[in-house]
């Protein structure tokens, strides 16, 4: 059996993104990438949704061959190369994967719940996804997610892209907290009841 994995980072008022869906606005530091890699270690797939795979697709394979980038910022961008991605998109095509071609296939929406209950059902490693707060609200509300870590980075924003957009279909049980080593960020981990 595979669990979802769902990491994010967020700010401590609560928000995914800046205004206008701006990432580059959240609070990030190097254990934020620390942190990702061992979960890409040990995942299986890559869950994404359109936005999120496009700029993924767009910024890692960059990364792979810059000798000017730190060595886990690399790792990251190998480990996204090799890995099985799923995307839940009703807009994008395989002409849209561009070096990610061989590793990742689209999802329809009307049948990604069915697939993603199959694979957490039949598969044995984790399907891991980043940002996504779509996919991601989707997937809590459809009781599709097994464990969430919520990073909380030490920065406000006041606006932007909230976290949240819909309650779980479950409630949260918190099985970790702690602070990232060298960080201002928080790991809360929490996994979900029926």
């Amino acid at each position: 059996m595979s669990k979802v994995i769902v990491s994010n980072l967020m700010t401590v008022d609560g928000f995914v993104a800046g205004p206008g869906g701006d990432v580059m606005s959240l609070p990030f530091d190097d254990s934020f990438s620390t942190h990702n890699l061992g979960l890409l270690l040990d995942a299986g797939t890559l869950l994404y949704g359109a936005t999120t795979y496009a700029g993924m697709r767009d910024y890692w394979p960059a990364v792979a061959e810059d000798d000017s980038q730190p060595e886990v910022e690399r790792a990251i961008a190998r480990r996204s190369a090799e890995i099985d991605k799923l995307v839940v998109s009703d807009s994008l095509t395989g002409d849209d994967t561009g070096p990610w071609a061989e590793t990742t296939t689209i999802l329809r929406r009307d049948e990604a719940h069915e697939r993603i209950a199959e694979l957490r059902r039949d598969g044995k490693d984790d399907i891991l996804t980043f940002g996504s707060i779509t996919l991601v609200n989707d997937l809590l509300a459809a009781g599709l997610v097994d464990e969430m870590q919520v990073l909380v980075g030490a920065g406000v924003l006041l606006d932007g892209v909230p976290a949240f957009s819909q309650p779980p279909a479950q409630a949260f049980t918190l099985v970790d907290a702690r602070k990232l080593r060298g960080s201002n960020t928080a790991l809360l981990r929490y996994a979900f009841e029926d």
